[in-house]
């Protein structure tokens, strides 16, 4: 409840839900009140919070839109994901002192665009169908992908105890067949509920049957080495409307059913996903932070700063008006829910102590809470720039 109060507080203030949903967490854990410690119950919520979360990325990614959009959203998402990596690494390793592992983690939370927050600020502006909308999408597209594979690969690596060119290989081979196997058997055993929902009377089977499809798969991804969340994901890509197979073999999509799936899973996707941003928020206690430290606002500033760049760089050298460009920077800069779940992660695994998590959660709610202010205010400065 608490947390659906603050993100109406943040949504009428012009800010993401999400920021809302955190503020929460903090709110009502050790921050600030106390009242609510983060217990194995409200970890499991959040861990299906999360799982269901992928799902809908998953659910809403358009694989297509990136063929169309061509070389400009790849150089906007490869220069993108690449740099905002490195400079993370290369300032956590080389600046601060942080061991190998826990940069990669940094470096790795840098990385990730939310596909959510750019598409509700470009929609809100009726600008998703313009150019600079087709290039942001189609990058978060390949974005979202990038970021999948290499949560697996941090995911390996903080259970493996540190960095092997090994684990990785095998990481990045299991991967590889998941993606490509998985959907394949998601999509036939859509088929299956699909059969059985047509003959069924009874309320609920629908969105019951694709909820147990997505913990199976999370299930199967867990059982092959990589994150449960790579489960959700690829039940979603696969149930997707805009779901087709690589190498041009495709299965006949039925685009009612899956718009039915969509509209009766979104319920319950809203109802867990929020635990999992308060779930954050009640794992972060500020009251542990030593704030008259230099490291918590030189890692913190610097951090937001290789942020923000990162994914501004990408973009400028894309072969459009300079306004375009300049959106198209600023559209891929929010983090949003994937920059937690990476820092989730880290976390727990036992990567982050308190004040680099404290870090990454504070740059994280900057790049999250400025990008869609900062949107509007340029697409309103130089609208003569922007027709139709």
């Amino acid at each position: 409840m608490t947390a659906r109060v603050f993100a109406e507080l943040a949504v009428r203030l012009q800010a993401p839900s999400v920021i809302g949903e955190l503020f929460a967490g903090v709110v009502l854990g050790p921050s600030l009140f106390g009242w609510i410690e983060p217990a194995e119950a409200i970890k499991l919520m959040a861990e299906i919070g999360i799982i269901l979360l992928l799902f809908e990325v998953g659910l809403e990614t358009d694989v297509r839109r990136l063929a169309r959009s061509g070389l400009k959203s790849v150089q906007v998402a490869g220069v993108g994901f690449v740099l905002p990596l490195l400079l993370g690494f290369g300032l956590a390793y080389w600046l601060f002192g942080l061991p190998m592992l826990v940069s990669l983690f940094v470096g790795g939370t840098l990385t990730a665009t939310s596909i959510g927050i750019t598409v509700r600020v470009l929609s809100d502006l009726r600008r998703q169908h313009g150019p600079e909308g087709q290039i942001v999408l189609g990058a978060a597209v390949l974005d979202d992908v990038l970021g999948v594979v290499l949560l697996a690969l941090l995911y390996e690596f903080s259970i493996g105890g540190g960095v092997s060119l090994l684990n990785a290989g095998k990481v990045l081979l299991f991967v590889g067949a998941f993606f490509v196997l998985a959907p394949v058997a998601a999509r036939l055993i859509s088929l299956l509920i699909k059969h059985f929902d047509s003959l069924s009377d009874t309320p609920g089977l629908l969105p019951t049957t694709i909820v147990s499809l997505v913990l199976f798969f999370a299930w199967l991804a867990d059982a092959l080495g990589a994150p449960e969340l790579l489960g959700g994901f690829a039940a979603g890509l696969a149930l997707s409307r805009r779901f087709f197979l690589p190498f041009g073999i495709a299965l006949r999509t039925d685009e009612a059913f899956a718009h039915r799936i969509e509209d009766q899973m979104k319920p319950i996707v809203h109802l867990f996903t929020p635990i999992f941003f308060v779930f954050v928020g009640l794992s972060l206690n500020l009251r542990e932070i030593d704030w008259s430290s230099p490291f918590i606002w030189g890692f913190s500033l610097t951090l937001l700063l290789a942020a923000v760049l990162g994914k501004l760089v990408g973009a400028w050298f894309i072969r459009e008006p300079w306004a375009v460009r300049w959106v198209t920077g600023m559209a891929m800069v929010p983090r949003g829910e994937v920059g937690l779940i990476f820092a989730e992660l880290g976390r727990v695994g036992g990567i982050f102590d308190n004040e680099v998590y404290a870090a990454l959660v504070m740059v994280i709610a900057f790049t999250t809470l400025l990008p869609p202010f900062a949107l509007k205010w340029f697409y309103a400065r130089h609208a003569e720039r922007f027709p139709g």
